[in-house]
C-alpha cells in the first residue's frame, strides 16, 4: 500500500511542474495567467500568439503524464495507474501555484499514452475532428474526454477505464466555464487571442 503512496505523490510533483507558466516567462512573455482564460495549459498560450511556444507546452504537458506512468509501471501496473492519476491531479492542482493549474487535457492525454496507446488514438482522432470543424478546443476535448472511457471499455481495459471515467468527469467540470460560453455562443475559438 505504501508503494501506492509513493506513486500517487511521485505522478504529483511530476504532474505539478508548470510548464506553460515557465516556458512563457523564460520567452519574456511574462505571466500567461494574465491573458486569455487566465490557464497554464496549451491553449492559452496559444493565445500569446506564439504557436511554438504553444506546441512546446502541449508535449511537455504531455510527456509529464506519460513518463509518471512509464516510471511506476516499472515497479507494479497498479503503480502507473496511481501515478498517472497523480500526474493528472498535480496537473490541475499544483501546490506551487496555490492549487490552480491548468485543466489537465494534454496531461490526460499523456497518461493514456503510457496507460493504452490505442484509446489516445481515438482521442487524438477525435479531438482533431472536432476542433477542426468547429475551431474549439473546449469542445473537442469533452467530446473525446466522453470518448475515451467508451473506447477503453470496448478494448477490455476495465481497470484503465475506470480511471478514465473518473478523469473524464473532472475534465467536465474543469471546463464547466466553457460549457457555459459554447452555450452562449462567445467561447473563443482556437487561435483567437488575448
Amino acid at each position: 500500500m505504501s508503494y501506492l503512496i509513493a506513486a500517487l505523490v511521485f505522478g504529483y510533483l511530476l504532474g505539478s511542474i508548470p510548464f506553460g507558466l515557465l516556458i512563457t516567462r523564460a520567452a519574456g512573455l511574462g505571466d500567461v495567467r494574465k491573458i486569455g482564460s487566465g490557464n497554464i495549459g496549451a491553449t492559452n498560450v496559444l493565445r500569446t500568439g506564439n504557436k511554438k511556444l504553444a506546441a512546446l507546452t502541449l508535449v511537455l504537458d504531455a510527456l509529464k503524464g506519460t513518463a509518471a506512468v512509464l516510471i511506476a509501471g516499472l515497479y507494479a501496473p497498479e503503480a502507473a495507474l496511481v501515478a498517472g492519476l497523480g500526474a493528472f491531479l498535480g496537473h490541475l492542482f499544483p501546490v506551487w501555484l496555490g492549487l490552480k493549474g491548468g485543466k489537465g487535457v494534454a496531461t490526460y492525454l499523456g497518461v493514456l499514452i503510457g496507460l493504452a496507446w490505442k484509446a489516445a488514438l481515438v482521442f487524438a482522432v477525435v479531438w482533431l475532428l472536432i476542433a477542426f470543424v468547429t475551431r474549439y478546443s473546449s469542445l473537442a476535448a469533452l467530446i473525446a474526454a466522453i470518448a475515451v472511457p467508451i473506447a477503453l471499455y470496448f478494448f477490455g481495459a476495465h481497470a484503465v477505464a475506470a480511471l478514465f471515467t473518473v478523469m473524464s468527469l473532472i475534465v467536465i467540470v474543469k471546463h464547466r466555464a466553457n460549457i457555459s460560453r459554447l452555450l452562449a455562443g462567445t467561447e473563443s475559438r482556437i487561435g483567437a487571442k488575448g
